[in-house]
C-alpha cells in the first residue's frame, strides 16, 4: 500500500513540477507575466510550447491514474502487480515530460502509451 500512496503523491506533484520549465520559458519571454500568465503562455514557441503541453498533459494523466488508484484501493486489489503498474506509470510520466522537453516526439508518444496502458491495466487486474 505504501508504494501506491507514494505513487499517488508523486502523480499529484508532477503537474506542478512540470510547470517549472514553463515558468522558465515564460521568464525568457520578457519576464513572467503573473497578471496574465495564460495569455503569455499562448505566445510560447519551441521549448516553451512543448513544456506547456507537457504540463497540461500531466493534469490529464493524473485523472486517469487517480481513477485507477481508486479502483485498486476500492476493490482491495493491492498486490505486487498493481504496485508495479503504478510505478511504471510514474516512470513513464516522468519520461514523457523529458521527451517532450527534448522534442523526442516518437519516444514521447511511446512512453505516453506505456503510461496509459499501465493505468488501464491497474483497473483490468481488479476484475
Amino acid at each position: 500500500m505504501t508504494t501506491l500512496l507514494v505513487c499517488a503523491f508523486i502523480a499529484m506533484l508532477l503537474p506542478y513540477l512540470a510547470k517549472a520549465p514553463v515558468a522558465i520559458a515564460m521568464n525568457r519571454l520578457g519576464g513572467y507575466d503573473n497578471r496574465h500568465p495564460r495569455a503569455q503562455q499562448t505566445q510560447l514557441t519551441g521549448f516553451g510550447a512543448r513544456a506547456l503541453a507537457a504540463h497540461q498533459n500531466s493534469f490529464e494523466a493524473l485523472t486517469v491514474f487517480a481513477i485507477a488508484l481508486a479502483v485498486v484501493l476500492g476493490t482491495n486489489t493491492i498486490n505486487e502487480t498493481t504496485q508495479t503498474l503504478a510505478v511504471t506509470h510514474i516512470i513513464a510520466r516522468v519520461a514523457y515530460c523529458v521527451c517532450y522537453y527534448l522534442d523526442w516526439h516518437i519516444a514521447r508518444s511511446s512512453v505516453w502509451l506505456v503510461g496509459l496502458v499501465s493505468a488501464l491495466a491497474m483497473v483490468v487486474v481488479c476484475f
